[in-house]
């Protein structure tokens, strides 16, 4: 069963839900989470440069962190353009509140953010969550698989949590009562 299910992970080359390669070989979750235990516990004791991340119910292979100059330069890999501050945001704004449609993140931060949302979009950080049934029918996004594993995730509850809101204003304040200032510094 651990060769089965080593090869179904292997073959996958993204995440595949567990329970779906206990579908497909005719066996439980439980036995499927105990062979990924035990091919884990032997590529750390044949010191392998492989391992299974396991991702909110879903497994991918992948290789260990060190590796990563290695095969970087052995397949020409162009490094990783950082994200921008501005892409950050957007996608702090969508990770924490998702799924969210791309005007709630322009209100959150105030500018058009349609070509960041786009971008990110694009690199696969965020996907379509599905359209609300709404007027205009607007598209609601949340993050992927990979965002987690850019970010050294396993799911979202690894989320750092948010900082606490400062107290309200004295009464009075130039600012009671505004709720369309957002402070996340």
């Amino acid at each position: 069963m651990e060769r089965r299910v080593e090869a179904v992970i292997f073959a996958a080359g993204e995440p595949v839900e567990i329970i779906k390669i206990a579908k497909a070989l005719d066996t439980e979750e439980k036995t499927v989470k105990t062979s990924i235990e035990a091919i884990r516990e032997r590529y750390l004791k044949q010191e392998s440069p492989l391992d299974l991340l396991i991702l909110e119910g879903s497994v991918q292979m992948c290789t260990l962190p060190q590796y990563a100059g290695d095969i970087r330069a052995a397949l020409a890999l162009r490094r990783a353009v950082p994200l921008s501050r501005a892409a950050l945001e957007v996608l702090a704004t969508i990770a924490y509140n998702q799924p969210v449609t791309r005007s709630f993140v322009d209100q959150v931060r105030g500018v058009d953010c349609s070509s960041i949302v786009r971008s990110l979009a694009e690199k696969g950080l965020i996907e379509e969550a599905g359209r609300l049934q709404i007027p205009g029918r607007p598209i609601a996004y949340r993050t992927t698989a990979l965002f987690l594993r850019s970010f050294g995730l396993d799911g979202l509850g690894q989320l750092p949590p948010l900082p606490e809101p400062e107290a309200a204003p004295a009464e009075g304040s130039p600012l009671e009562g505004r709720t369309d200032i957002l402070d996340f510094d």
